[in-house]
């Protein structure tokens, strides 16, 4: 079997979660600190006349987002949605630890369960493409019943 047309797309995903990684870090290592960028996007949510939410909650959905790519290229690269799931929370415990390191960030078990939420959210979209894939790949496969 040729599997030189799989190669493009791995190469396409590894690539995508190199830029995603150095965007991750570049996040964290910026001066700027997580509270600011949250405090931040509660003001642009304010300014849209979304209102009511406390940084609590914000930090919550932004950490899911964050984490939602991570989930959807590893379930692509590895074909199996939990690898990635697991991976991405092993990542994230790594993360939650080095920020009791970082005078400016807080470990937290509930930036766990948002970036756990956040890679299972993007495993299951993967997961559903990965499936409607093989599905359509069956359907184009000759019938071999008649030979």
């Amino acid at each position: 079997m040729d599997n030189g047309g799989e190669q493009g797309p791995r190469l396409w995903v590894v690539a995508s979660l190199v830029v995603y990684l150095l965007l991750v870090v570049a996040v964290l290592v910026l001066p700027v600190s997580y509270a600011q960028i949250v405090t931040g996007i509660g003001q642009v949510l304010q300014g849209w006349g979304i209102g009511g939410f406390g940084t609590g909650w914000i930090e919550f959905v932004t950490n899911i987002l964050m984490f939602a790519p991570l989930g959807f290229l590893l379930t692509l690269l590895f074909r199996h949605p939990w690898r990635g799931v697991l991976l991405a929370l092993a990542l994230s415990v790594g993360a939650e630890l080095a920020q009791i390191l970082i005078p400016s960030r807080q470990a937290s078990p509930r930036d766990i369960l948002a970036n756990v939420l956040g890679a299972a959210i993007g495993a299951a979209f993967a997961w559903i493409v990965v499936r409607r894939r093989h599905a359509a790949g069956q359907s184009e496969a000759p019938d071999r019943s008649d030979g």
